[in-house]
């Protein structure tokens, strides 16, 4: 087992960008070229500033091993303000360490503290990706569909 500390990010966005970048290439190879040439660490920056995003990093040996960002969402089905999980990423070679609950028990703790009546994750096709929706659900999140989206 590994000696595993998550830290709220507050200014080492360049951490949390090359994260996220490698679960989005993790995601999506094919787009690896527009991925990489996405200025992910300003984006991170900015968000991150403007208190619309929280983020949390796990680390191991002062490697980082996993990140968990999250926002604020309102909806009258959510019963008001609401949490939602924009991007949870543990390492390939670190998972089924319990880095994953680490990192959910951190936004769960944030969703506390900002007194949110849910938290929320976009999910894959259960078909496509059993082992994310059992990790989930096993953390007590029920199955509700998936997302749709249109860029605008």
């Amino acid at each position: 087992m590994y000696k595993i500390e998550v830290i709220e990010v507050t200014d080492n966005f360049k951490d949390v960008a090359e994260l996220v970048k490698e679960l989005l290439i993790e995601l999506e190879p094919s787009a690896q070229d527009e991925i990489e040439c996405t200025d992910l660490e300003t984006i991170a920056k900015k968000l991150l500033n403007s208190a619309r995003i929280w983020a949390f990093i796990a680390k191991h040996d002062n490697e980082n091993v996993g990140v968990i960002t999250l926002h604020e969402c309102a909806a009258i089905y959510a019963g008001g303000v609401f949490g939602e999980i924009s991007e949870l990423y543990v390492k390939p070679e670190f998972r089924s360490s319990n880095i994953g609950d680490l990192l959910l028990n951190s936004a769960i703790e944030k969703g506390n503290e900002r007194s949110w009546k849910r938290l929320e994750v976009g999910s894959p096709p259960p078909s496509e990706s059993p082992r994310t929706i059992k990790f989930y659900e096993e953390k007590g999140f029920e199955c509700t569909g998936s997302r749709l989206r249109r860029l605008i």
